[in-house]
């Protein structure tokens, strides 16, 4: 019974959650107008880089186009608020309240970000993909297979980035201010994720020891079966490293949030 108490709230937690982002939809524009002035600065970098050749380290100008309207596509789904609410909780001093509530605090900030995600589909990534599709290249997957693969790897690398920013939200209880960090921490992940600039142009040194990071698994491996960059024999693995991520981050998560809730049972936040 309780669990299905506790699903009836996450589904309403979810659907307020999509009916407060679209009423305040005037938003939205600023950030698809950011977005989209960021695909065009990397189009036309791309389109200098590729002056005069037609394949830079394996992979097509066009591919390279493809890769950059994705990428902008794919950053809608990494808008996720748990840092921000947990932040701003600790310094109300409300914390303690909520998160001794019956319902799970951060599966509450969990589905707002996916009721979050569900009103940006259709306010962000349409038009992104839009005008991107207009203006520099159609996202059209290499194969039926391929953007199944996609998809699915999509949904991993959303539960990575959540994971990493639920983690990296407990700071809040040590730090005066986050928002400092929280901007250094997204763009490194931008640069780091293969986002802006995917790895096969690193060092490969760098390449090598990112790779043993998260960060690649929420950017390049979905971007990479989506253009074809790789075969199954090389994706299917990585997607299991992918997918193992994904557990090593949800393990830390519970043992960070036990931890946190322990200190605010003793404290009181």
């Amino acid at each position: 019974m309780n669990i299905r108490k506790n699903i009836t709230a996450y589904f309403y937690v979810y659907k307020i959650r999509i009916q407060k982002s679209l009423a305040y939809h005037y938003d939205v524009y600023g950030n698809i107008l950011m977005q989209c002035i960021i695909m065009f600065a990397a189009a036309f970098f791309w389109r200098a880089l590729y002056a005069g050749q037609t394949v830079v380290q394996g992979v097509a100008a066009e591919q390279m186009y493809i890769y950059t309207v994705v990428s902008t596509a794919m950053s809608v789904f990494f808008m996720n608020d748990v840092e921000q609410r947990v932040m701003r909780s600790v310094e109300k001093g409300t914390i303690a309240v909520e998160m001794l509530k019956p319902i799970n605090l951060y599966g509450i900030f969990f589905f707002e970000d996916l009721g979050k995600l569900t009103a940006l589909l259709f306010q962000n990534l349409i038009p992104i993909v839009l005008i991107g599709s207009i203006f520099i290249a159609a996202p059209k997957p290499v194969s039926t297979s391929a953007f199944l693969l996609f998809i699915v790897s999509l949904v991993m690398a959303y539960l990575i980035h959540w994971l990493l920013a639920a983690c990296f939200s407990m700071w809040a209880f040590v730090t005066i201010n986050m928002t400092p960090l929280l901007q250094v921490k997204k763009h490194l992940i931008r640069l780091l994720s293969g986002s802006i600039i995917p790895l096969w142009f690193f060092p490969d040194w760098l390449a090598s020891i990112l790779n043993c990071l998260p960060f690649v698994y929420i950017y390049q491996l979905p971007l990479d079966i989506f253009i074809g960059k790789e075969d199954m024999t090389n994706l299917l693995p990585r997607m299991g490293i992918q997918v193992a991520w994904v557990m090593v981050l949800f393990v830390l998560f519970t043992i960070l949030q036990k931890n946190v809730l322990k200190k605010v049972m003793i404290q009181g936040g």
